[in-house]
């Protein structure tokens, strides 16, 4: 770094004093003072006097001609002493045959047509306020036919006026900060201009160009650094030293365009792609159409025109040529190039494809410029350009771009609705698989159902199959008490009676034992009533509410019944039992009365046991009969039950099929929005597109009325000098200044010291 800024001092200073000594002459002949016929090589004999080549009088140096020679010899005992700022700039100088910086050698033979260029261009530089407020055509004329090498890093200053900023006292401590874009500014540093001896790996040029991109990074944020910019700024570091580089970088970033070229959005690219694009249309139309059937856009081939000022496509002499135009009429120039180019190359590039077009721009074409500038510059400024034109399609391009900002804007909104309506559509299938799970679950409940009807249909038939056998039974116990009651009484069997009396005891029990099986399937179908009853309360039809509470209250009440019988039955079972007991009591002592006495005791027994089996009957019948009951309401609640779970499962059916529809609709309404969408975002462009056109065209108008205000106050100023100017006879006056200045060459071209100043004003390009 302490490298840098010495070599960039020296630089800097040489260059000042490159320009105070052309000053210095031009205001030397313009006074008609003598000059000195040769100068002395040492500081120490600055002070002597000069002879004059002319019949003047010999006049000494004054104390400012000494301070500049004494400046002379120490800048050049500097740069001898630096070795590496000396290998670094003179090798720049031998090997780059780009350059812009001729030899030494060549500077002594300059033609007369040089000398008279030189001369012409210190007078314009010592006189830049007036020439510029004056004479600005006659400038752009110069311009146009190429700017000495030697005074092209100051002419490019004060086109820019990069003199006035203030911001060069801020470069030292820029450097001293950090910008988040280093790592992308090292890393494209090797890209820049890898074949120039100035730019190779590890030297100084990479060095000075990696702090003026950081500088600017620094400070325009919001651009930072952009790839291309990197050419622009090699480009100044050639022809001046990088502080004030960085100073004519930031005004051309400012003033030129530059900044909206190489921001994030590259909106002013486009713009120029554009207006290149309508350009060609209506002067190269068919040209226009061979690359619309080739699909090959104007961005492919000319954005690096307009990013990098061909500095990445033409050879650098020319690219250098085509920037001083650019310094002083901006990007206008690139427009009437573009457009030469194109009109020189039509009849190659009507025959060639995609890739064959790409080849050509990038290797014939430059080929083709090798000879020199002249030619595409002359072909240039005859291209026509119309700046209204170009202020007009500024305006499209920005309503263009208006409207596809606003397309941009409806496309978001309606992906936002989009977005939404999927979310409804996710809902909607969660919702539609959730009933489609419901569906399921309730045709597994109506097959359990199914099931559970099964086994209490087998149950019921079990039931009837033991009611009848119970019925056979009965019927039979009634048989054989009819066949008792008509048989006569058999006297003397004993045995007989004791025999039948046991065997109506073994049917009391076993009465009981059924009464205890009657009382287990009671309980049991009471416990199938409950387990119904909490089935049917987690299956609910908000239709059947009412029915169903209507057959639970029937089946409660049934329920009831059931259990009074029960009660009654019980209660004739004690009764039954009381009159046993009475019966064993009184028959005690039949062995102790008489026969007779004891066979009316034993048909009282019979007739006693025979009700006792009657009533025993009575209830078994009345209990099956109610079971029967309790079975059938059972079987009408499942099929009210299965009625239900039918009614539920095509309802599902039903709301499934209208999802579905409801799906279709989505996705019909989904695909209209896309095409309206489409719609929208074509309408969105056109109207982007005419904003910015406007936009444009106001910009135009203004810079018109600008350039049209300003060439008013030149002509007034025109107007005030052009009587002082008539009414002096200066061409008499202006050939005594060429010999005077001839005379003057001639005797420093031999001189040591004037040849190191002009070495040093070389090296001061670079």
């Amino acid at each position: 770094m302490v490298a840098t800024d010495k070599v960039a001092g020296k630089l800097s200073s040489t260059l000042s004093w490159v320009k105070n000594s052309v000053s210095l002459t031009v205001s030397q002949m313009a006074s008609q003072v003598a000059t000195p016929s040769s100068l002395h090589t040492t500081v120490a004999s600055s002070t002597a006097s000069l002879s004059s080549p002319s019949s003047a009088s010999p006049t000494q140096l004054s104390p400012d001609d000494v301070e500049l020679l004494a400046k002379l010899e120490e800048q050049n005992r500097l740069l001898e002493t630096d070795s590496k700022s000396l290998r670094s700039v003179n090798g720049s100088r031998r090997n780059s045959g780009s350059s812009l910086v001729s030899s030494s050698s060549a500077s002594s033979n300059l033609s007369h047509l040089e000398e008279d260029t030189w001369i012409l261009w210190g007078r314009i530089v010592n006189e830049w306020e007036d020439v510029r407020k004056k004479k600005e055509k006659q400038l752009k004329e110069l311009v146009r036919k190429g700017i000495p090498h030697h005074f092209r890093a100051i002419v490019w200053q004060l086109l820019c006026n990069a003199q006035t900023l203030t911001i060069k006292e801020q470069y030292s401590e820029l450097l001293k900060m950090t910008s988040p874009c280093e790592k992308l500014i090292r890393r494209d540093i090797a890209r820049t201009y890898p074949e120039h001896e100035f730019f190779k790996e590890d030297s100084l040029g990479q060095e000075v160009l990696f702090n003026v991109m950081k500088a600017y990074s620094l400070v325009d944020r919001e651009v930072g650094y952009c790839q291309g910019s990197a050419f622009i700024v090699g480009l100044l570091l050639m022809q001046m030293p990088e502080e004030e580089a960085f100073c004519v970088f930031v005004k051309l970033m400012q003033d030129y365009r530059l900044r909206e070229l190489f921001k994030p959005s590259m909106a002013e690219l486009g713009l120029c792609m554009y207006q290149f694009e309508c350009m060609i249309q209506e002067q190269l139309p068919e040209l226009h159409v061979h690359f619309q059937a080739q699909s090959f856009h104007t961005s492919m081939y000319a954005s690096s025109w307009f990013l990098t000022i061909f500095l990445t496509s033409f050879p650098l002499p020319v690219a250098t040529r085509i920037f001083d135009i650019f310094m002083c009429e901006g990007l206008e120039i690139v427009f009437r190039v573009g457009m030469a180019i194109l009109q020189m190359n039509q009849t190659e590039l009507m025959q060639l494809d995609m890739e064959g077009m790409l080849q050509h721009f990038q290797r014939v074409i430059p080929h083709q410029l090798e000879s020199g500038p002249d030619k595409v510059i002359q072909a240039a400024y005859q291209v026509k350009y119309n700046a209204k034109k170009m202020k007009k399609l500024e305006k499209e391009y920005t309503t263009i771009k208006t409207k596809e900002m606003e397309e941009q804007v409806e496309i978001k909104r309606l992906r936002t609705e989009n977005r939404l309506l999927k979310q409804r559509i996710d809902t909607l299938e969660k919702e539609s698989a959730s009933l489609a799970d419901r569906l399921i679950q309730g045709q597994v409940t109506r097959a359990q159902e199914a099931e559970e009807n099964y086994l209490v249909k087998r149950e019921l038939a079990t039931v009837k199959q033991h009611n009848e056998e119970t019925s056979a039974l009965l019927e039979q116990a009634q048989n054989n008490i009819r066949q008792l009651q008509q048989q006569p009484f058999a006297k003397g069997n004993p045995r007989y009676s004791e025999e039948f009396i046991l065997q109506l005891e073994r049917e009391l029990v076993q009465a009981r034992l059924k009464e205890a099986e009657s009382q287990c399937a009671l309980k049991e179908m009471q416990d199938k009533i409950l387990d119904m009853e909490k089935r049917n309360a987690s299956l609910p039809d908000e239709n059947n509410v009412v029915r169903l509470q209507e057959e639970l209250i029937g089946v409660k009440l049934r329920e009831a019944e059931a259990l009074t019988g029960l009660k009654e039955l019980r209660q004739q079972v004690r009764d039954l039992e009381e009159h046993w007991q009475r019966h064993l009591a009184r028959t005690a002592g039949r062995w102790k009365d008489s026969p007779r006495k004891n066979a009316a005791s034993e048909l009282q027994d019979e007739l006693m046991s025979v009700r006792l089996r009657e009533a025993e009957a009575q209830a078994e019948l009345r209990e099956i009969r109610q079971r029967m009951l309790e079975q059938e309401t059972q079987n009408q609640i499942h099929g009210n039950q299965l009625r239900r779970a039918e009614l539920e499962a095509r309802n599902l059916q039903e709301r499934l099929q209208v999802l579905t529809n409801q799906n279709k609709t989505l996705h019909a309404e989904l695909k209209e929005t896309k095409r309206k969408q489409a719609e929208i975002e074509c309408k969105n462009k056109e109207e982007v597109m005419a904003v910015r056109l406007r936009e444009a065209d106001n910009i135009a108008a203004m810079a018109e009325l600008q350039q049209q205000i300003s060439e008013l106050e030149i002509q007034k100023e025109e107007g005030k000098v052009q009587g002082q100017l008539n009414n002096t006879d200066s061409s008499q006056y202006i050939r005594d200044l060429k010999d005077q200045i001839t005379d003057l060459k001639h005797e420093n071209v031999s001189d040591p010291v004037f040849k190191r100043a002009a070495g040093l004003t070389r090296a001061t390009q670079f």
